[in-house]
Formats: structure tokens, sequence, C-alpha cells
């Protein structure tokens, strides 16, 4: 796992170097946290973006093993144990406690757990590759990554129930339609409107801009730790059913799952 930053005038480029599908763990999201607090420490900086290098701007965890899998998230029957969740959702949680603005840069699948980083942006740029999606129903788990709070603050509380219950894919386009994306380009165009977004956001004064973004923000990384502490809860309780299991196997196997209840 590697996040890279490089410095482009007032704007800060931090990737996701681990390709081809930036999957999701507690070193990844602590390592774009960590990444993400040092430039904010820097005052030539005033914005942010986070982007990934390969297909996938963060495909959720590998539980396929062999990496043929989209990854979805992956918190289930406790593996890896609690104190790896705490460690990914306190990840979550810093993610929304910096003050300097940052955008997502989603260049491919932001699954699972991946929608959930892209989320905690505070504006997201994407492209018609790209795909979003909460697909937590479909494995049989409860959503995670502080999704409960930061899906129905962008889309509101019926879209937000419609992109978790059904656990559908929405293109670039659509997920612009939801409101889980700001703007869609083409996929050759994404880095650089992304970059020259940051750069037009750059011309504001710093100080306003950082205390701004900690007003739009105020009480959310509190929110993001008290509603993942349920959210983890939720997942280790269902991960423990035959249906997670049947939820795995099913996305593994790329068909519908055959739920029982149980």
């Amino acid at each position: 796992m590697s996040v890279v930053v490089e410095r482009h005038g007032r704007v800060a480029l931090i990737e996701m170097q681990s390709p081809p599908h930036n999957y999701l763990s507690p070193a990844l999201v602590n390592g774009v946290a960590s990444a993400l607090e040092e430039v904010a420490g820097d005052v030539a900086i005033s914005v942010a973006v986070v982007a990934a290098q390969g297909r996938s701007f963060c495909a959720g965890a590998n539980f396929g093993g062999s990496g043929e899998a989209d990854g979805e998230e992956n918190i289930l029957q406790g593996q890896g144990g609690r104190s790896l969740t705490d460690q990914l959702y306190e990840g979550a949680a810093r993610l929304c406690s910096v003050d300097l603005p940052w955008i997502a840069a989603v260049q491919g699948p932001a699954i699972g757990g991946g929608l959930g980083l892209a989320m905690t942006a505070n504006i997201r740029v994407t492209c018609p590759e790209a795909r979003f999606s909460a697909n937590f129903a479909k494995l049989g788990i409860h959503q995670g990554f502080g999704l409960s709070v930061t899906l129905p603050e962008q889309l509101g509380p019926s879209k937000a129930a419609m992109v978790l219950f059904t656990g559908r894919r929405f293109r670039g386009e659509e997920a612009v339609e939801m409101g889980m994306a700001d703007l869609c380009v083409p996929a050759d165009q994404l880095r650089e409107t992304t970059m020259a977004l940051a750069a037009e956001i750059a011309e504001g004064a710093p100080l306003a801009l950082r205390a701004m973004n900690r007003t739009l923000r105020t009480g959310l990384a509190d929110r993001l730790r008290q509603v993942t502490r349920l959210e983890a809860a939720e997942q280790m309780r269902l991960g423990a059913t035959k249906d997670a299991g049947e939820g795995i196997m099913s996305v593994l196997e790329r068909r519908p799952g055959q739920f029982q209840g149980c």
C-alpha cells in the first residue's frame, strides 16, 4: 500500500498507489488521512485532491483473495478482529476532521467501503466509466464507513435508501443525478479537470477556506464516530449469519444471492 503526495502550487495531490483496485484497508484509509493532515499543516496549501492509480478508485476490501473479485466491503464474521474495524472507522472520522477542503477524483469503481471513502470528500468529480455502489445488502451485511450519515446527508433519505436497499451500481452520470458525485467529465479529462477545480478553489483566501470547511463540517467527525460504532456492531451481528456467507459466495460467483433470513 502506498500513498504519495505531490504539491502543485497551492494544491496538494494525494494519490493512492495500490493498483489495480486500491482495496480498502486501515493502512490505506489512515494513510490518506495522514497525508491530508500533513498537507493541512502546510499554510502554503489551500486544497487537496485525492486520486487513485489503476482501474478502481477504491473497490472495497479484497475478500476474494485472488484479486479477481470486485472487492466488496468485508467486515464479516469478525475477520481481522474488531480492532481492525476500529482502525478503519477511526480513519473515516479523521478524513472528516481535516479543515483543509479536499476533492475526490473518482476514475473508477467506488464500491462498499470505497464509496464510503469517496463520500467523505467535500466534492467528487467522476467520469462515465466509474461505478458507485453500496452493495452491502447483496452481501447480507450492514453498511459501514459512516455511510449511514454521509449518504442521507448528501442524497436525502429516500435516495440514500434506494442506494442502500438495492445495492445497485450507478454509472458516473447517474451518480451525479443521485447526488453521490458533483461533476462527470470524460475519463481522459478527469485528473486535469479536478486539478483545475482545485486550483480555482485555491484562489480563495486560505484561512477563509479552512474556516468555511470547519463550519460546513461542524460535528461531522463526531457523528461518524458515533454511527460507525453502530454500523460495526450490526456488521458483526449480521456477519455471523448464514446469509452473510451466502452473500460472499454469490458475489464471488457473480450470481444473485439465495438468502434465507437466517
